[in-house]
């Protein structure tokens, strides 16, 4: 699928490696809607790319989903393309020795974590597929997962939400291709964003990079190209595409 003059949308692209994805979209002539919780960054990359079409939406409430689905679909019809890469990067582990005892996983980072990359990933795709089966209209979703869905030391509800992300890719591609929508999944490895620094402490990401076969954090514009190219492969289906420099966890 060529993505000129597509609609897609794309869920949290106001930064890191969304943004990546939107401003490469944009530089190939595709219609672009943001559906993201940062009504102050849905501003600002609205000033900065008037083209944009920008929806506040938490992606974690179904009931905004679905409010936010609805209005898009009365202005634009079926959406052509989807890409669920809103997400939180959260790290702790399962249990945590302190000098005054054991301490469990947090239940409210757990909720949120799954919530944040897993049930946002279900309530949009669901919400747009259904309008896009219903008009019968051909396309592509894209979900952003992680090389954190074979398990990462420390990040028990992250790693969990994208291993699920990754089977629902797999899921959906058997149900959704014979109606003309392929399903794929994209993962990167470590990517230089602001969340990705605020997730891991300088010393754990110096250990991080000398693990990568390349040596590097990977690009959010490389990660881009690979979003596109798995939409743009009409044979690429129920796979995920790896973008992690040749590191192995």
């Amino acid at each position: 699928m060529d993505v000129q003059g597509k609609r897609i949308i794309i869920t949290g692209g106001v930064r890191g490696i969304g943004r990546a994805i939107v401003e490469a979209l944009i530089a190939k002539d595709a219609f672009v809607t943001v559906f993201d919780i940062n009504a102050a960054g849905l501003a600002e990359l609205r000033e900065t790319h008037p083209t944009v079409n920008c929806i506040e939406c938490d992606v974690s409430n179904y009931d905004q989903v679905t409010e936010a689905a609805t209005r898009y679909h009365a202005e634009y019809h079926a959406a052509n393309v989807l890409i669920n890469n809103a997400g939180i990067l959260f790290s702790a582990p399962l249990v945590r020795i302190t000098p005054s005892g054991i301490e469990k996983h947090d239940l409210a980072m757990w909720n949120r974590t799954l919530a944040t990359n897993l049930s946002s990933v279900f309530y949009m795709t669901a919400s747009i597929v259904e309008k896009m089966i219903t008009t019968r209209t051909k396309g592509v979703i894209v979900n952003i997962s992680s090389i954190s869905s074979f398990g990462n030391v420390g990040q028990s509800a992250y790693s969990a939400a994208k291993a699920a992300v990754n089977a629902l890719t797999v899921t959906w591609s058997k149900e959704l291709s014979p109606m003309g929508i392929r399903v794929v999944g994209v993962a990167p490895g470590f990517t230089d964003t602001e969340s990705t620094k605020q997730a891991l402490n300088e010393s754990i990401l110096t250990e991080t990079i000398k693990k990568v076969p390349l040596r590097r954090l990977g690009k959010p514009e490389e990660i881009a190209h690979g979003v596109i190219w798995a939409i743009e492969n009409d044979f690429f289906n129920g796979k995920i595409l790896s973008l992690d420099g040749g590191l192995v966890l």
